[in-house]
């Protein structure tokens, strides 16, 4: 396989499901591919404050927030960023139904409130055992996405008082709040222009139904065996789950390593 470039989803793909952790033969296969000169690329829902294990791998393009923000070192790729004023009225309307909400620039913030079934909801997610601090200045910084955290009965109220905006749920108790179209696949297709690669020369892992347009992009897709039934029914190929080397041996298979 002409493979240049391959995308990896992070929680669930990069990152054991079960405890957080990155399994050695990971760590080692990605070595292997950036020494023979393949492009490592972490595509994820994280901040890229929260990616520094992956920096110290050696990955050094960033697609996050689940697309809105696209770095390759210290170059911005692409970005969506919100309108503040559309940042001040969710924000404003959150604080006022005590319902949290987060912000996403490089960092992750909040909007203060803070619950049981939010922080259950970010350990599932994000492995965060803690709420992210609170943000007093967010209305005048860059906020590239907004995660509502919701059950849908409470999210059909904000589509009525919003109806402009775009709410992307992604997790039971957790919307995206979007204004304009954000996808894995469309800063996928930003990375790929950005290198002058095409999509044939890619391939991408992941887990989630979040990553089904993102494998579906690219030249061939790889769903891991702890993945949704979603996404391993669109796959490529199935690989082993991400706590037992599956990086590792579909890298293999493909006489990647």
């Amino acid at each position: 396989m002409d493979c240049k470039i391959v995308f990896f989803d992070v929680d669930g793909t990069l990152i054991n499901y079960e405890d957080g952790s990155i399994v050695n033969g990971t760590k080692t296969a990605l070595q292997i591919l950036k020494s023979k000169g393949i492009r490592l690329v972490a595509a994820t829902g994280r901040p890229l404050s929260m990616c520094q294990e992956l920096i110290a791998l050696g990955i050094d393009t960033f697609i996050t927030a689940n697309g809105a923000y696209v770095k390759h070192q210290n170059h911005v790729i692409h970005k969506i960023p919100l309108a503040q004023d559309i940042v001040q009225t969710v924000k404003e309307y959150a604080d006022a139904n005590n319902e949290s909400l987060t912000f996403f620039t490089e960092q992750l913030s909040m909007n203060g409130v803070h619950n049981p079934a939010t922080l259950k909801a970010m350990n599932e997610t994000l492995s965060l055992f803690d709420y992210p601090t609170f943000n007093e200045d967010i209305l005048n910084q860059e906020v590239y996405l907004m995660c509502l955290y919701v059950d849908e009965q409470m999210e059909k109220k904000y589509k009525i008082q919003f109806p402009n905006l775009k709410f992307e749920r992604w997790h039971p108790n957790i919307v995206n709040v979007l204004q304009e179209d954000v996808s894995k696949s469309i800063a996928v297709k930003a990375v790929l222009n950005y290198f002058q690669l095409d999509s044939h020369e890619a391939i991408a892992f992941g887990d989630g139904d979040n990553d089904i347009d993102m494998l579906e992009q690219v030249g061939y897709g790889i769903a891991m065996a702890n993945g949704s039934k979603a996404l391993k029914s669109s796959a490529d190929f199935v690989t082993k789950k991400s706590n037992e080397g599956g990086i590792d041996y579909a890298l293999r298979k493909l006489c990647l390593i």
